[in-house]
């Protein structure tokens, strides 16, 4: 759930600084979910789902280190705690992502040449829209990458110390 309302949130922030983005690329990309209303309900429903799928994903993967290491209360803690890791590494690089996109972004040709070849005319806001959004993305896999790092010492540190995996909390 958290992850879908941030999901809503990023979306509603980048459509705000470039809607062609969404009109030329995720639009297309989610035009089954499309219930024909407004495009701001409809850039809701994008991060929302999105997000929240990627946020059930990183869940899934932090439960199956969590879950048989410790009692459910602890583990639902640990889990909890990874989770806000995988969440605020998304939006730390997707905030590292805005600036390189404002600052560097118009030297990325490449990018350009895609933004023109799709008929986008704000060229400069969607390639920081681009920046923010792959950001996002990458610091949700590097959070993930970190927080299962970190559970997995901590499992490996309290097996080896039963007087700690004994705690529920």
């Amino acid at each position: 759930m958290c992850a879908g309302i941030y999901g809503m949130l990023h979306d509603e922030i980048t459509y705000s600084i470039c809607p062609e983005y969404f009109t030329r690329v995720k639009f297309p990309q989610f035009n089954y979910l499309n219930l024909q209303l407004s495009p701001r309900i409809f850039v809701g429903e994008i991060g929302f789902l999105a997000a929240a799928a990627v946020g059930f994903i990183a869940i899934w993967f932090l439960a199956r280190i969590a879950v048989p290491a410790w009692p459910k209360k602890l583990a639902i803690r640990r889990i909890t705690q990874a989770a806000s890791l995988v969440l605020a590494a998304s939006f730390i690089t997707g905030s590292i992502g805005c600036w390189i996109g404002m600052h560097y972004g118009s030297s990325n040709y490449g990018l350009q040449d895609f933004a023109w070849a799709m008929g986008v005319r704000d060229v400069h806001n969607f390639i920081i829209v681009t920046y923010i959004h792959y950001g996002s993305y990458l610091g949700g896999f590097g959070g993930l990458i970190a927080s299962s790092i970190i559970l997995l010492r901590l499992k490996t540190r309290e097996s080896s110390n039963p007087s700690h995996s004994n705690r529920t909390g």
